[in-house]
């Protein structure tokens, strides 16, 4: 039995006619054998005693180790050992966070098949397990386009969103994922095409325009009003701008075109050469235009793995651009030999 020495409790307030009570901070633990006003208590954590470690009194037994568990008991020597578990997902509340799992190693018995399955019975509902896999798809899609975590989280929020006001009825849930990393793209303004997306979900490019429909008019989030800039000032119009560093990078063009393409896209525009013209196409006719016009042309053929445009619209394109050609072109890219207009094909 350890021996507790207590310090007295002085104090300038305390009179004989008003006792304070309050709890004594002033406690010491000391060995009852050494009397040490300095003891040297040691915790043993591996044998679960206290022991004095002056004489080797043992002073308390079964003590509880409070510190992080880092041994593994994992089977493999690489796994984490960190027996804490995952971070906890603001996204999903309570008791959603916590799952077992049941081994498969049963002696071929098929104990282990009937508790996995009464498990799965009990793991929570029907939504909660739609929740968890989609955000798991959701995960491995931003992976593989390598896009930054805020992407997938405010794509996690949309699509419970979503599953909160029962739009999954009725839609495909892969167009519905799809459609919440297009938004959460838009929104954080890293825009990617519809095609892009839609390949990339091996969805039909309708199944992900119903699905953004949906969730733009429902969430009033997605559309080019509710947009806006990383500063936050202006409202951001999606056009051909927003992709073309991206492409150029694709088909290996310096930067130095950028500002040339923008630049023309933006005289087209005036001149109302794109009415009705999707922005890949655009896209598309710009850079062959460009590409040829400072003197490092690039192919239909080489256009079509990037921009994935038939080469009969980018040709449509191009005729009607090289007719304004004078009109596209400034004069002071002529006047710098940095264009040279005989370069255009006819």
């Amino acid at each position: 039995m350890a021996y507790v020495q207590p310090f007295p409790l002085a104090s300038p307030l305390q009179t004989p006619h008003q006792p304070i009570y309050a709890p004594d901070l002033a406690v010491r633990l000391i060995c009852p054998d050494c009397k040490d006003p300095h003891p040297n208590i040691i915790e043993e954590y591996s044998s679960g005693d206290l022991v004095c470690g002056s004489c080797g009194l043992v002073l308390g037994d079964r003590i509880v180790d409070d510190r992080s568990e880092w041994r593994t008991f994992a089977d493999n020597d690489g796994d984490d050992p960190s027996r804490v578990g995952t971070v906890v997902d603001p996204l999903m509340l309570g008791m959603e966070q916590l799952d077992t799992d049941i081994s498969f190693k049963d002696n071929h018995s098929g104990v282990a098949r009937e508790l996995r399955r009464a498990v799965a019975r009990s793991s929570g509902t029907r939504t909660q397990r739609t929740l968890v896999q989609a955000f798991n798809d959701i995960t491995a899609f931003c992976d593989q386009f390598s896009m930054p975590k805020t992407i997938a989280d405010f794509a996690k929020q949309l699509f419970k969103r979503a599953a909160e006001e029962k739009l999954l009825r009725a839609r495909s849930q892969q167009g519905i994922i799809a459609a919440c990393v297009f938004i959460a793209c838009r929104h954080a303004g890293v825009d990617r095409t519809f095609k892009e997306i839609a390949d990339l979900a091996r969805i039909d490019k309708k199944v992900l325009g119903k699905c953004f429909t949906v969730l733009s008019t429902t969430f009033s989030v997605g559309s080019k009003a509710s947009v806006k800039t990383a500063a936050g000032s202006a409202p951001e119009t999606v056009g051909p701008e927003v992709h073309l560093g991206r492409f150029l990078n694709h088909l290996g063009l310096p930067h130095k075109f950028e500002p040339i393409c923008a630049e023309i896209i933006r005289r087209g525009r005036l001149q109302a050469l794109f009415e009705h013209r999707k922005p890949l196409t655009i896209l598309g006719a710009v850079i062959y235009f460009t590409s040829h016009l400072l003197g490092d042309p690039r192919s239909f053929s080489e256009l079509k793995p990037a921009i994935d445009v038939g080469e009969g619209t980018i040709r449509q394109v191009y005729r009607c651009m090289y007719k304004h050609r004078d009109s596209l072109i400034k004069e002071e890219w002529i006047t710098k030999g940095i264009a040279h207009v005989e370069r255009l094909p006819e």
